[in-house]
């Protein structure tokens, strides 16, 4: 197995060990990391399916940290995905209308977040032992909904860690803020920050790469990572999953071994989509990824006209978790297909102008959109022709997909990446089935919905309302550093 060296998506100088980016997170320059040569999976097809998702994760993720050991990461994926799960699959798939849906809303929080965030505070205490880090690792996030409950739930009283969350004050559904508010554990703090996501990600980054605020804490005993997908220690453990899908349709007869496959993701900072293309560039027979988005499209737009514009009205949707301007892991994607210096121009143009254009196209990704109705429009239709409830966000995702089936006639087997639990938003489904709902509390449709879907109230969220709130932070966007530091006094 050959070893695996992280470098900067703007200086191919900035050259680190899987474990040293895990604990940094971000470059210094505010680049991302990225494997400097994409390994490539020896183990076949055939021998991949007899494993279970703990094993199949382990041969994924081994070929990327490869300064883990193997006693070493497989403590890390075994304490991850155990009994926390609601089922022995940890990710199933499942047929519905003639598409399968990887179902990846069974951990502890029901949003595919629980993925990587199961595994990542191990990653990183195993990360700060291999290193001999003994300061106290500060994880910053912000959050659009889901990985702000989910890195919560994952750090809650790791011992040598403390965790802020900024989430954007209005912009996440009833139950996701419920959710973090009412988080329990000592190192933990919840705070609403003015503005939106993409507010809450640029004041998070810009702390990063304060080197002045990062000297200051140094020298308290301190330093900063992040829980978001920015951090390759979130991003490779969601690699895996797009395997064990390909493996489990293998497994059921449903394709053949080097067949090829699509994959729909709806996509907001692009971290999902991203694992998936990292696990085609291994070798996973895919053919294309649509790259779904909703009403914000700016992913669409750039995929469409190779032109990455943030100029223009946000706009807060049923679908929040998407509701985003400035998709942080497509820098990745960029550098993949041009270099650091291009790229470095290109964020910069980002970074003052809004908006940048490039000449190279990764032609093995197709935008696509769905707006409100066409969303609530595939709820509907899910529900009435299977008796399956979809969630706001795989909503927009099986929208996408079946414009682009008209679109282009293609007819590959497909999988729909199933981000969250539709109990995550309870009100907007319920809304989409039965137009009778729009005036109701999003708590009291956990009921109805679970008539309406015949599944029962997951226990994560279950009550959820009667919780003590136990953060009523609010923070100016300006005064974000001036919170960490209070908080970290």
């Amino acid at each position: 197995m050959k070893d695996v060296a992280y470098i900067g998506t703007r200086d191919k100088n900035i050259r680190m060990k899987a474990s040293e980016a895990i604990l940094k997170g971000i470059c210094p320059d505010g680049g991302l990391f990225i494997p400097e040569k994409m390994p490539v999976m020896e183990k076949s097809i055939d021998e991949l399916s007899k494993m279970d998702y703990r094993g199949l994760a382990y041969e994924v993720m081994s070929l990327f940290f490869t300064d883990f050991t193997e006693e070493e990461l497989k403590y890390c994926i075994n304490n991850a995905y155990d009994s926390k799960f609601d089922t022995p699959e940890i990710a199933q798939v499942v047929e519905k209308e003639g598409v399968y849906f990887l179902e990846l809303f069974h951990g502890k929080t029901i949003a595919f977040k629980d993925m990587a965030l199961s595994i990542l505070p191990y990653l990183m205490k195993t990360s700060a032992k291999k290193n001999d880090i003994h300061k106290e690792i500060v994880i910053l996030t912000a959050t659009s909904g889901d990985t702000g409950k989910a890195a919560l739930e994952g750090f809650a009283n790791v011992e040598g860690t403390r965790i802020i969350v900024f989430f954007p004050n209005g912009g996440v559904s009833p139950v996701q803020k419920q959710q973090m508010v009412t988080q329990k554990g000592k190192n933990v703090c919840v705070a609403a920050i003015t503005g939106n996501f993409d507010d809450a990600q640029s004041a998070v980054k810009s702390i990063f790469t304060d080197a002045e605020m990062i000297k200051e804490l140094d020298d308290k005993g301190f330093m900063f990572s992040s829980a978001n997908s920015i951090n390759i220690g979130r991003l490779i453990p969601q690699v895996a999953y797009y395997w064990y899908a390909y493996c489990q349709l293998v497994k059921k007869g449903k394709i053949k071994a080097g067949e090829k496959i699509n994959f729909t993701v709806p996509t907001g900072n692009f971290g999902n989509i991203l694992a998936g293309y990292f696990a085609k560039q291994m070798g996973l027979p895919v053919n294309k990824f649509i790259c779904a988005s909703n009403s914000n499209k700016v992913l669409y737009d750039f995929f469409r006209t190779g032109t990455y514009d943030k100029n223009r009205d946000f706009m807060l949707t049923v679908s929040p978790s998407m509701d985003i301007l400035i998709s942080s892991n497509l820098e990745r994607l960029v550098c993949m297909l041009t270099s650091q210096e291009e790229t470095a121009d290109l964020m910069k143009s980002l970074s003052e102008k809004g908006v940048y254009s490039m000449t190279a196209k990764a032609y093995d990704i197709v935008g696509e959109y769905a707006n409100e109705e066409e969303t609530f429009q595939a709820i509907r239709v899910m529900y009435a022709n299977a008796d399956y409830v979809l969630d706001t966000h795989t909503a927009v995702a099986y929208a996408s997909y079946s414009k682009y089936v008209r679109e282009t006639q293609d007819t590959t087997p497909t999988v729909i990446v199933s981000t969250a639990s539709p109990y995550k938003f309870a009100k907007d489904v319920c809304t989409a089935i039965d137009e009778k709902y729009k005036d109701c509390d999003a708590f009291e449709l956990m009921g109805e919905l679970e008539k309406i879907s015949g599944v029962a109230i997951p226990a994560p969220v279950k009550d959820i309302e009667k919780r003590e709130v136990l953060h009523n932070n609010l923070c100016e966007r300006e005064k974000i550093k001036d919170f960490v530091r209070d908080q970290l006094k």
